[in-house]
């Protein structure tokens, strides 16, 4: 079986990478990804551009040199990348005092806090593998009464610091969440083995393979422990004395970058064969590994598959862009970004950011400057939302539904927006149903008007529209509100002959021709004209209405219509066989109804 395995072997790749917070980073020649399942469980992927190794300065492609620049930029890379996943799972939004720093100090505190960790870890490093080691080995030459030889401290201290390094790990183990990042390391190994084997990557093939890996970072380290006997040794042998105390560890220090960079070209060197003569020299490496690694699930193996993917594709194609990540942010910081994306956009009206915000969220527009975060997948949602209505789509149809009358009412393209002043047209025409009674609602677009008519009283309600694309949109929002209309395709009253109501209500079309190129952008370029569009003095719907309304209503029968606010005169002028005409203002005082009794 191991035989096979290895003939199946067809591609290299010097794709590496590590566990993180909840995923995976993947490295490659000229990019790394980030992949990290969030608290919604959508996995969330960051990619950048790095510096080839081919396009480094010869002296730092030099073998040694080569690996200590490798071993500072995993150093630092990797708790860069640590970061940047906390960033998506848990809190996610950076602190108060962080954004003070980096507002008022201009500080980039992402750069202070992995600077800070790095010299913290080295110095937890230091302590552990070279401070603490000597100073064990020192009491053991006091209980012992001997002085050891310099080969003899350097292998007693190498055996501590392996001790040392086991004991670290599996003390971690027992925690819940590196537990969890040992898995996501199994995850990353096994993807790798995956496409080194030639096999297409999918959960079910990267499930199968190796959780071991020759080219990882505990391999590496183990290498590090063992070269540094050799090294520390050397060194002593060849000034001819045995460094003590202060001195012995500030030597260590210095000599380190050469035992890391004779660490990473045996690793290299090793990587590249599977001859077994050289076994022993990984057999260590790859036993640590069953520590370090453990068995992932599928949804951990889905992550690591995304970011070596995304690596593979970036590397292999350099015009594809690197992506940030979308992580929490705190509600009134989510409104001020959405308020100054659509102010530098001409878009200058507060309320439609507290709306996007607030409904998204599900949440009241007071509750906006909660200190309390936003989950990754609604900033997303947000964040699209706001650069839909960045290029001119109307807020209501970003939204997807809106409020008339307390009924959700969904809108877009296919009907015009119910506005705020129709919502008077609907509650007036629902005041005078009766059980029993028949109403109309004539040009119904998105069903608005009908579908209030309907929930508001028992009366009989048929919605009619010219437009079928209306017709879908307005049946939707009959069956949203559980409401039971008739339906009826119709340009005007055609097909409704024979019919009689009590109540005919109706917003036709009322905008003049030669106005419509002026009207706003959001009105103009996604509202449907043939809603608007009213003829040349914006009165020909009302023509219509006026002579066949009549014909059609029962005895003291009630004509409602919306009009616009320079032409309720003009409409009851046409209205001439009324017994008599009201005309209702709306909220801003200008005449909006014309009400009719035949």
């Amino acid at each position: 079986m191991k035989n096979a395995e290895k003939r199946a072997k067809t591609r290299r790749t010097m794709i590496g990478g590590q566990a993180v917070l909840e995923g995976v980073m993947m490295r490659g020649e000229k990019s790394a990804a980030i992949a990290v399942r969030d608290e919604d469980g959508i996995i969330r992927l960051e990619t950048e551009r790095i510096k080839p190794a081919s396009a480094r300065n010869k002296f730092l492609r030099l073998p040694i040199v080569r690996g200590v620049c490798s071993f500072i930029t995993a150093l630092v890379g990797g708790i860069k990348y640590l970061m940047r996943s906390a960033d998506v799972y848990g809190e996610g939004e950076p602190s108060r005092f962080k954004k003070w720093m980096a507002e008022k100090l201009k500080v980039n505190v992402m750069s202070v806090v992995t600077t800070l960790s790095l010299v913290i870890g080295l110095a937890l490093a230091v302590f552990l593998f070279i401070w603490l080691p000597q100073f064990v080995r020192t009491l053991l030459e006091r209980w012992c009464g001997i002085t050891f030889g310099i080969w003899a401290k350097n292998f007693i201290e190498g055996g501590l610091k392996l001790i040392i390094f086991i004991a670290y790990i599996l003390l971690c183990s027992l925690l819940k969440d590196i537990r969890r990042t040992f898995m996501y390391h199994g995850a990353e190994h096994k993807t790798i083995s995956c496409y080194e084997k030639g096999l297409p990557l999918t959960v079910d093939n990267v499930r199968k393979c190796r959780r071991v890996h020759d080219r990882c970072g505990t391999t590496f380290i183990v290498f590090v422990l063992v070269i540094s006997i050799i090294v520390y040794a050397c060194f002593e042998a060849l000034i001819g004395t045995s460094v003590e105390g202060v001195l012995r560890v500030l030597c260590k220090i210095v000599l380190l970058p050469i035992v890391a960079g004779l660490s990473y070209e045996l690793l290299r060197a090793l990587a590249k064969t599977e001859n077994p003569v050289f076994l022993p020299l990984k057999a260590p490496g790859l036993l640590l590994q069953r520590i370090t690694t453990r068995e992932p699930d599928d949804k951990m193996i889905e992550v690591a598959i995304t970011a070596f993917n995304a690596v593979l594709e970036m590397d292999g194609d350099e015009s594809i862009p690197a992506r940030k990540f979308v992580t929490a942010e705190k509600r009134v910081d989510l409104l001020k970004e959405v308020s100054e994306t659509l102010k530098a956009h001409g878009i200058d009206e507060a309320a439609e950011a507290e709306w996007i915000v607030s409904l998204t969220l599900g949440i009241k527009r007071g509750q906006l400057k909660e200190d309390k975060n936003v989950s990754p997948a609604m900033v997303e949602k947000i964040k699209a939302l706001t650069e839909a209505r960045c290029k001119g789509r109307p807020l209501w149809y970003c939204v997807g539904d809106t409020e008339f009358c307390g009924y959700k009412i969904k809108v877009d393209e296919r009907a015009l927006i119910p506005r705020p002043e129709t919502e008077i047209l609907a509650e007036k025409a629902a005041a005078l149903l009766k059980e029993g009674d028949t109403a109309l609602d004539l040009c119904t677009g998105s069903g608005a008007i009908a579908v209030t008519l309907a929930a508001k009283s028992s009366a009989k309600v048929t919605a009619s529209d010219i437009s079928e694309d209306a017709l879908s949109l307005a049946e939707e929002n009959a069956e949203l509100n559980g409401v039971k209309i008739e339906f009826v395709l119709s340009d005007m009253f055609d097909n409704l002959k024979g019919r009689k109501f009590d109540v005919i209500v109706s917003n036709p079309p009322y905008i003049k021709s030669a106005d419509m190129e002026n009207l706003q952008r959001e009105i103009k370029d996604y509202e449907p004209s043939v809603a608007l569009d009213g003829g040349k003095d914006g009165l020909d719907f009302y023509r219509i209405i006026a002579k066949k309304a009549p014909k059609f209503l029962n005895d003291g029968g009630t004509l409602l219509l919306e009009v616009g606010y320079d032409q309720a005169a003009d409409v009851i002028k046409l209205l001439k066989s009324a017994k008599n005409t009201e005309i209702i203002k709306d909220y801003e005082g200008k005449d909006r109804i014309v009400k009719a009794v035949f």
